[in-house]
């Protein structure tokens, strides 16, 4: 069974969390949310969600990828982790894939694992940098192991990508089928 680490930081955005945490869970694979601080983590819209663990508790190689829910606060909060950064460079290190909504990828570009072509949240390519900025797609999975998403409309979408990554296209296009 693959294993996926979702890390929690204070000001994410909640239903690029909860939908990757879903959608993943529906098809079998065991999630971890985990926090930055305190297990209690308030979202960018108010809403608390109660994570796992802690990221100390965690170890990088227990888990096939890593995905990172944007969010104003929640994506800065992220990138200035350095266990996480350090985690972030490890799994790239291990060949592993990693998954950035939103404004995360900003998070993977602070980790200097953002190679390739990459997506985000509207405006945000003007911080992370332009190279490799596709415009036009709501998912973009690279060569890179590097899963990039644009924003809260497209986090179902993203989580698919995910899901087909780590289990096939059968089982995405069965989770999907199930959400209509």
């Amino acid at each position: 069974m693959s294993k996926v680490l979702v890390p929690l930081a204070e000001g994410f955005e909640e239903i690029e969390a909860v939908s990757v945490v879903d959608i993943l869970r529906r098809g079998g694979i065991e999630v971890v949310t985990a926090a930055l601080s305190t297990q209690n983590v308030k979202g960018a819209h108010g809403i608390t969600i109660t994570a796992d663990t802690l990221l100390k508790n965690v170890k990088e190689s227990d888990f096939d990828m890593i995905a990172l829910p944007g969010g104003n606060e929640g994506h800065k909060n992220l990138a200035k982790n350095r266990e996480l950064l350090n985690m972030l460079k490890a799994h790239e290190r291990a060949g592993k894939t990693l998954a950035a909504i939103c404004a995360a990828p900003y998070v993977l570009k602070a980790a200097g694992v953002l190679r390739g072509e990459y997506t985000c949240y509207t405006s945000m390519e003007n911080v992370i940098g332009r190279e490799g900025y596709v415009a036009d797609k709501a998912v973009v999975s690279n060569s890179k192991n590097v899963i990039t998403s644009r924003g809260p409309a497209t986090a179902v979408s993203f989580a698919l990508c995910i899901l087909e990554k780590l289990e096939g296209k059968n089982k995405a296009a069965a989770i999907e089928r199930s959400l209509v």
